[in-house]
């Protein structure tokens, strides 16, 4: 297991993310299109070159109205398969984690890898866990504590890269 579990699972977050957006605008436009009644005005034939009166037909768009519902289910599917996926990532995330030696980094990488902090929130975070610290935790901090765990850690420890 190695860091493209955390690369992986925060990619993951925004195809859902992505995907739920996709699914809520798709919702939107079907109920427009639900509530929405067409108007059209065709003729009724044509006796020589003069046409027998205009008609005027309404009614729903139910092809486009079918299209929008089978697109929306289509979705909901792949959601939930994505779902079931992170869920997977999720755990194989937090497994990686709790692999790292320093209780401190474990943290950092919680609140940025799993809540999906940005580096000043977690560093803010951590200074709200560790007020007593003397040196301040600063978002460079935690990116750069970050970096060099990633640059000293092998990414493949059983075997030999």
């Amino acid at each position: 297991m190695d860091k493209n579990v955390l690369i992986q699972y925060v990619e993951m977050k925004e195809e859902i993310k992505d995907l739920r957006r996709r699914i809520h605008e798709n919702e939107r436009e079907l109920a427009k299109l639900e509530n929405m009644i067409v108007t059209d005005s065709v003729t009724r034939g044509k006796r020589g070159k003069k046409p027998l009166g205009t008609v005027k037909i309404t009614g729903r768009p139910t092809t486009a109205i079918n299209t929008k519902r089978n697109s929306l289910k289509k979705r909901n599917k792949k959601l939930i398969a994505l779902e079931e996926e992170l869920l997977e990532l999720t755990n194989q995330a937090e497994e990686y984690i709790e692999t790292i030696p320093k209780s401190e980094l474990r943290i950092m990488f919680r609140f940025y890898f799993l809540d999906g902090m940005s580096y000043p929130k977690a560093a803010d975070q951590m200074n709200q866990r560790f007020p007593k610290r003397r040196i301040k935790y600063t978002d460079e901090n935690i990116k750069k504590r970050i970096q060099r765990y990633f640059e000293n850690v092998p990414q493949c420890p059983d075997e030999k890269c």
